[in-house]
């Protein structure tokens, strides 16, 4: 299934922006609709590959039970909150808290922990107080690595996010799950790639992640012993010895080797920590008794000799100083800036630090810093330097973009927006300004602010197809359909095949029920997208309407092909089918929809209709039962379980049918005359019965010989 922005599911969550892509599935921004003020959290959307109803169920199974593992794991603060999860259309959802912030990895990249071995003890005893919790839950990560880590933006601890274990829902089940390998290669050991992860396990990654903050390498870069199969990292690597014994303890080959669980481990690294206290106390304690020995006088006719040579060489000096930092200020703040050009956005900090080592109060280095923090996620470090900047420099507009990008980022929108009309107010032509400001009024709905902005946007920007879908979209929820075609054919000037603009554009002539024109934008969407499954499922509504039922099948078919899970395209093709006396196809079109999702009672009484037409009694009672078991408060499908039964000559069977149907329905005329039916035809044989049995000759004694 498809998740453009916009899109709702379970009629709640609004998917706002795809957060992040992967082989087991993607992760979206979203919003939740049912709060008073919106707000924002994390949809991971899991496919499992397989279509196969044992996968499916299967599949089904194991996701439920992890997500009531996550809903217990989210009661730490420092494991994002499972608010929900849900099945649609086949595909998985889980709901998270979302954590704004920075990952391990690029913390790591951006030199951080730089070798410094204190550091990386206290990093790894971070990490492992959160997988302490995890493992006194008695549940294993299986997926511990740098980028499974978030630095919160909000209070700078570190979050564990990404439990491996959801992903079987996504793995092929021709393997049993207990031999499926979850992780990431160079953070899992031995026993894991063979499918058969412990905690240990997860000590392991926390080991090389400890190496990789050394080292600045990933573990998969060290060699292996070709006879141990461990990691040879000590010859390359200055360590305590004391922290070595802990670290080549985490990653032993060997998983009895290794710690058992976090709690081993924290307790012999707290244990370094404290010695490493003590030594600072008496280290300290030493150099407070240390006495400097005094030097003997130089004479003081060579002091009085070398005073004029000293004077001038200081002030040739001075000027040349001068120059060098000036010279060296700006190279820093160039590199920063060229790096962050290129998207080297650790390497740009690293410039503009140095640059505010020469001068803390240069205001383009102070922007550029917030810049670099911007897109490295690290919001708090990114908005006190944007401040520094305006502090110095009060009518930088670029700098308040950049304080409003942030503030945006943090949640708090309407500071943002005032930040960003100040910037304006410095420069009307900031058009940077404009298009922040259309993002936040799009994301809380408030499409007329969204408008006007974009019409002072398109103003400076009128080439930008993107704009003109946003004003499309934005006009369409206001409503005004005539104009939102226009902004879409302004898209679609600069964009012809932009099949997201074509979809939208159909969507506005179909609520026009100018369905021509409809169809034909439908058409221009799978032309320039094949697999362009909404346009596809569009062009069939509007086809089985105008009763144009074997090309709404066609198109039908063709969202299925688009996208094998639709379920709602499997369940429009059951129905034409069955309106075309196929009931045998419309069976198996109906089958394809169940086996997408089971838990709607719709596809098992068209199911049982199909089977009812097909004189096929008993799978239509079968499947009326199942509907049942979902919606039991359904008189129709009472009705024509009843129907069924009485067809089988089940005629109390069907009288109980129908007392359920009245049950929900009191007082329906048919449903009474149809049990008032059963109920003749039962007497009818009960008295058949008695008057065979009244006929039928007694059997005689056999005589006595």
């Amino acid at each position: 299934m498809e998740l453009a922005p916009g899109r709702i599911l379970s009629q709640r969550y609004q998917i706002v922006r795809q957060l992040g892509k992967g082989g087991f599935g993607q992760t979206f921004l979203a919003r939740d609709l049912h709060l008073p003020a919106p707000d924002r959290c994390a949809i991971k959307q899991f496919k499992p590959l397989s279509n196969d109803p044992d996968t499916i169920e299967t599949a089904r199974r194991l996701f439920e039970t992890e997500a009531k593992t996550l809903h217990e794991l989210g009661e730490h603060p420092q494991i994002p909150r499972l608010f929900a999860y849900f099945e649609e259309y086949g595909e998985f959802f889980l709901v998270q808290e979302y954590i704004e912030g920075e990952d391990l990895a690029t913390e790591i990249a951006g030199g951080v922990y730089n070798g410094n071995e204190e550091q990386v003890v206290a990093l790894a005893i971070e990490i492992l107080e959160i997988l302490d919790f995890v493992h006194r839950k008695n549940v294993i990560h299986r997926d511990i690595n740098p980028y499974n880590l978030i630095r919160r933006a909000s209070d700078g601890q570190l979050v564990l996010i990404d439990f491996g274990a959801v992903k079987q829902v996504t793995t092929r089940l021709g393997q049993t799950v207990s031999t499926v390998a979850i992780g990431t290669p160079g953070y899992f050991p031995s026993e894991q790639a063979h499918g058969h992860p412990r905690k240990a396990s997860d000590i392991y990654a926390v080991g090389a992640i400890a190496l990789q903050a050394l080292t600045g390498q990933t573990p998969d870069r060290f060699p292996l012993d070709p006879r141990t199969g461990e990691i040879s990292w000590q010859p390359s690597i200055a360590t305590g010895a004391d922290f070595s014994r802990v670290l080549d303890r985490m990653l032993r080959y060997d998983f009895r080797e290794r710690y058992s669980a976090a709690s081993d481990a924290l307790t012999d690294l707290r244990k370094l920590n404290q010695h490493r206290e003590i030594s600072k106390v008496v280290t300290r304690a030493v150099k407070s008794r240390t006495r400097l020995i005094p030097k003997s006088p130089p004479r003081l006719t060579f002091v009085l000799g070398s005073i004029g040579a000293i004077v001038l060489f200081f002030a040739g000096y001075q000027v040349f100083s001068v120059w060098k930092t000036a010279r060296n200020l700006s190279d820093f703040y160039e590199r920063g800036n060229t790096y962050y050009q290129l998207k080297r956005y650790s390497a740009s900090l690293a410039s503009y630090k140095e640059a505010l080592k020469i001068n803390p109060n240069h205001a383009g280095a102070l922007k550029g810093r917030g810049d670099a923090l911007l897109a490295l996620k690290q919001y708090k470090g990114a908005l006190d330097s944007y401040e520094r900047s305006i502090e110095i420099e009060p009518d930088n507009w670029r700098a308040w973009i950049g304080r409003g990008q942030v503030l945006e980022k943090l949640g708090k929108r309407q500071e943002a927006i005032e930040t960003f009309d100040r910037a304006l107010e410095i420069n009307p032509s900031a058009w940077e300004a404009w298009q922040e400001k259309v993002a936040i009024y799009l994301s809380r709905e408030e499409y007329s602010a969204a408008k006007n902005a974009l019409d002072k946007l398109l103003k400076f920007k009128s080439d930008n197809a993107v704009f003109w879908y946003q004003k499309g979209w934005t006009l369409q929820n206001l409503d005004d359909y005539e104009a939102a075609i226009k902004a879409y054919d302004k898209a679609l000037d600069i964009e012809p095949d932009n099949a997201d603009a074509w979809y939208q554009r159909g969507n506005c002539f179909h609520r026009l029920q100018k369905n021509n024109e409809a169809l034909e934008s439908y058409g221009k969407a799978v032309q320039f997208d094949e697999n362009h499954a909404p346009s596809y499922y569009s062009q069939g509504t509007i086809l089985q309407k105008a009763g144009r039922t074997e090309e709404a099948l066609t198109a039908f078919a063709g969202a299925t092909r688009a996208n094998p899970r639709y379920y709602q395209a499997w369940l429009q093709q059951g129905q034409i089918l069955h309106q075309l006396g196929r009931y045998g196809e419309a069976i198996s079109a109906y089958k394809k929809a169940s086996r997408i999702d089971s838990r709607k009672a719709e596809v098992y009484i068209a199911m049982g209709n199909s089977f009812y037409r097909s004189g096929k009694f008993s799978d239509s009672i079968a499947s009326y039962q199942k509907a049942l078991e979902r919606q039991r408060d359904n008189a129709d499908t009472w009705k024509s379980l009843g129907n069924s039964w009485f067809n089988l000559g089940q005629y109390g069977k069907a009288i109980e049918a129908y007392e359920k149907a009245l049950k929900y329905r009191p007082g329906d005329r048919e449903i009474s005359s149809r049990k008032q039916e059963a109920a003749n035809r039962q007497r009818e044989a009960i008295e058949a019965k008695k008057l065979e049995e009244q006929q039928s000759p007694k059997a005689q004694p056999s005589p006595n010989h």
